[in-house]
């Protein structure tokens, strides 16, 4: 069997691309216009609002795909390595996503705007008691220099990681050189989940959404959102995958991988409602009014309709649908489900955000989804270039052996 080992830009992929980066752009410019160059905060703030919105969320998702092969990594899995190069091509959009994201941060800290985060008021925060308390972790200077750190970081090590993958594309190992090749992999792999784990698993969250509610919290926050994200990253990486089956690449991959990687969004759905009902249920359960003011304007508010529509599609959908061995195996119930998924926790996050710089009413949701096309296009044009510059397989990794065979 001869193997497509390149992959070809079809002219229509990058005309696609092209046209959502197009309708992105206009759909900033337009939010510019009609919020953004206002004088009042309030609509200043929707305007940056939105960018916060897509580009953290984005972000996240494209950083879940380095986090994939870092996991799988550390478990010495190999079931993988069939479709490895995907999850490293979407991988490469965190560098080109994260300059966008900080750029907007570093915006919204320095700017003069302080709708979004209230602690940047430094004349505010002097006579709010709780802000003033924090203000060891909320000060513009922390949350800068963190923010480009991590973005460097996560950067850095995706790249040093993806090197080392492509370094024995035309180089066969000898067993010795194997052991020593899997061992380096897995070094980098546990820096990049310690570096992960001090910022998705803890304090970005904190810094970039959970900040915008500042007098509230939640010890669960983080998890929650790396959650979100982790099952918005496998979705996009299945949508890869069957994009390219489709396309009469990735010979090697098999309805058993797909399989898996169905398995593992139905798990992190699940996981991602256990940590929404943890969360949610004790607040409730407490009644106490300090935490309970992050929920009344989301779960009886006018923010309900956004809050529990989300909660259906990132719960019920994968419950009733991905439920069947069937459905993980399907090629077009796979697309569906992967669409839905990062559609929902796409609303997951504008509920996330919107509550505390809107509280009075719903913004109208058409340019927050116009935006989202232009980032969706921006990383179908960086994963597709991604794709077009390194083998689809990576043939000397010494697990390749165990995804040829996978069967579950």
């Amino acid at each position: 069997m001869t193997l497509r080992e390149k992959f070809i830009v079809p002219k229509r992929y990058n005309a696609i691309a092209i046209t959502l980066m197009v309708i992105g752009a206009l759909a900033i410019i337009g939010l510019y216009v009609t919020h953004g160059a206002k004088d009042d905060a309030h609509k200043q703030a929707r305007f940056w609002g939105s960018l916060l919105q897509n580009s953290v969320y984005f972000l996240l998702v494209v950083n879940a795909a380095m986090f994939f092969i870092c996991a799988t990594t550390l478990a010495w899995g190999g079931w993988q390595m069939a479709f490895r190069r995907v999850s490293e091509a979407i991988s490469t959009c965190v560098p080109v996503i994260g300059i966008i994201a900080a750029v907007i941060l570093l915006s919204i800290c320095f700017g003069n705007n302080h709708e979004l985060y209230h602690w940047t008021d430094t004349e505010h925060v002097k006579h709010d008691p709780i802000l003033n308390f924090k203000k060891g972790f909320l000060n513009k200077n922390f949350f800068a220099g963190w923010t480009i750190f991590t973005i460097v970081a996560w950067s850095v090590l995706g790249w040093k990681i993806r090197k080392l993958s492509r370094s024995i594309d035309d180089k066969p190992l000898t067993i010795e050189q194997g052991k020593k090749y899997v061992w380096n992999n897995t070094v980098w792999a546990a820096i990049f989940i310690v570096i992960f784990s001090l910022t998705v698993m803890s304090s970005i969250p904190w810094l970039w959404l959970m900040s915008i509610d500042a007098h509230w919290y939640s010890t669960m926050y983080s998890w929650y959102t790396f959650a979100s994200t982790f099952v918005g990253g496998l979705a996009l990486i299945t949508l890869f995958v069957v994009f390219l089956k489709n396309n009469n690449y990735l010979e090697l991959v098999n309805e058993e991988h797909l399989h898996d990687l169905g398995k593992f969004i139905f798990a992190f759905s699940i996981f991602w409602t256990y940590l929404w009902f943890s969360q949610f249920m004790l607040i409730w359960y407490a009644n106490i009014p300090e935490e309970t003011t992050y929920f009344k304007p989301r779960a009886q508010g006018i923010y309900s309709g956004i809050f529990w529509l989300m909660f259906m599609i990132n719960f019920l959908a994968p419950l009733l649908l991905l439920m069947r061995r069937g459905a993980k195996r399907n090629y077009s119930t796979m697309t569906f489900m992967c669409l839905l998924m990062i559609f929902g926790h796409w609303l997951d996050f504008f509920q996330m955000v919107f509550p505390g710089p809107s509280p009075d009413h719903v913004p109208v949701l058409l340019w927050d989804f116009g935006v989202a096309l232009g980032f969706v296009g921006l990383i179908m044009f960086v994963t597709g270039r991604a794709l077009s510059r390194a083998p689809l397989i990576a043939k000397n990794h010494p697990f390749i052996k165990e995804s040829v065979i996978h069967h579950t």
